[in-house]
């Protein structure tokens, strides 16, 4: 989000913080953003007290506090939960009855559909699924939203802006949620995964540590930026730094004998084989 803009979000209440619920938490407090208040609920008192002197967000702990979940949530218009999966949907049932009228409930769990979460919840409650990515923490997130039966434009309006002070935001039906998850939403990890490939190959042609991060680190950044500022498609930037017989073409050959689009696309089948998993188990 630009520093810039000014961003004025409701009381919001966030059911857990792990890696997730933290990236989204460093939106909510970014300048420009305005909240009426926040909540933040983990099982660890050590946890939440981490956060207990933060402006403008009350910390409570299961551990030592049994109805925090229910306390946060009193009065809050928007309630985000990120627990894992496997917690969903006792954690909706033990909140149901505090919610109010008018409540958005935002989901990042993978796999937990909005039929699911709106059969534990009152009727008066609207449900929101949402896939961020934890470039988050960095204000670099791309986040998937996919709106329940009850979930009307004012209510995913606010999810929206909620999350663009994380990135930007996509707007998808729900069947296509769980794919957008094996695209965005796992795709820091393949990034990270192909830089310290080629950060190993640099060291193994004699680059010190420090020299091969620099070279490649630098080099994911710099493709990234020129991709988006240029507007061009990343077929015709690779044209252009494949001279024909040339060193890269050499190098692109190889790469192209292994079918990256098709190991990409056995990859992402996998993760979205194991999104059904979780939401069945």
């Amino acid at each position: 989000m630009d520093d810039a803009q000014n961003v004025t979000l409701p009381t919001i209440a966030m059911l857990g913080a792990g890696s997730m619920g933290r990236a989204i938490l460093s939106g909510l407090l970014a300048p420009g953003v305005q909240v009426a208040g926040i909540r933040v609920t983990n099982r660890s008192a050590a946890r939440a007290s981490e956060l207990a002197g933060t402006p403008g967000v009350t910390a409570y702990a299961t551990e030592t506090q049994p109805d925090a979940n229910r306390l946060a949530v009193d009065g809050a218009e928007v309630v985000i939960v990120a627990v894992k999966p496997a917690m969903v949907r006792d954690l909706l049932a033990e909140i149901g009855a505090s919610l109010g009228p008018g409540t958005v409930v935002v989901s990042v769990a993978a796999g937990v559909t909005t039929a699911t979460m709106e059969s534990l919840l009152p009727d008066t409650v609207s449900v929101v699924r949402s896939m961020p990515n934890t470039p988050a923490v960095v204000g670099k997130a791309v986040t998937g939203i996919s709106a329940g039966s009850r979930t009307d434009p004012d209510d995913l309006a606010v999810v929206r802006a909620l999350f663009e002070t994380v990135g930007d935001v996509v707007e998808v039906p729900e069947s296509q949620l769980d794919a957008l998850g094996t695209i965005s939403g796992s795709g820091p990890a393949y990034v990270f995964f192909l830089i310290e490939a080629l950060t190993e190959a640099a060291v193994g042609k004699g680059f010190s540590r420090e020299q091969a991060t620099a070279l490649v680190n630098g080099t994911f950044l710099g493709a990234s930026e020129l991709l988006v500022s240029s507007g061009e498609d990343p077929a015709e930037l690779r044209r252009r730094v494949t001279s024909p017989n040339g060193t890269t073409e050499r190098a692109i050959a190889v790469l192209a004998e292994v079918d990256l689009p098709a190991l990409f696309a056995r990859a992402t089948d996998a993760a979205l084989a194991r999104s059904r998993e979780l939401a069945a188990g």
